[in-house]
């Protein structure tokens, strides 16, 4: 057994245990293309996957409005609303922080291993989904970088 597999191990068993179905398939996937004689495609899984992921994700969300089950009427109206202001600067505000959490996490990988096992106690414990590693990572640069609470 490889000893780098163990932080995949773990969070195998943690999504598992937690019911997590979207984690427990990623770190099944990552620890079987070793095991298929496909590494070659952790390169291209390094350099696209967090795009690829997004573009999946910016899909079904965008999906009820290419299907017409938002009216542009309703589209327009929530730009007036309080709500609709607040929901484009939170938009702002998280998408920018999703972004230092991609930087974050790629000057520290080491750190990706608690981002995702934290991600992995929310979605479990406290209902969240697994997108938080990204916002986590981006609220850890926050901390770590402009707070300067923390030396790495």
């Amino acid at each position: 057994m490889n000893w780098d597999n163990i932080p995949l191990l773990i969070i195998l068993a943690l999504s598992i245990i937690g019911n997590n179905h979207t984690v427990s398939v990623a770190a099944l996937v990552l620890l079987l293309i070793p095991q298929l004689g496909l590494e070659n495609y952790f390169q291209v899984i390094d350099k696209h996957g967090i795009n690829i992921g997004i573009i999946i994700l910016t899909i079904a969300v965008l999906s009820p409005v290419a299907q017409g089950r938002i009216a542009m009427n309703e589209v327009l109206a929530i730009f007036k609303a309080p709500v609709g202001l607040l929901a484009v600067v939170i938009g702002v505000f998280l998408a920018w922080v999703a972004g230092q959490g991609v930087i974050f996490m790629k000057d520290s990988p080491e750190t990706v291993t608690a981002l995702v096992v934290g991600t992995i106690i929310g979605v479990c414990f406290f209902r969240g989904l697994p997108v938080g590693p990204l916002i986590a990572g981006g609220l850890v640069a926050l901390l770590v970088n402009g707070l300067s609470l923390f030396k790495r």
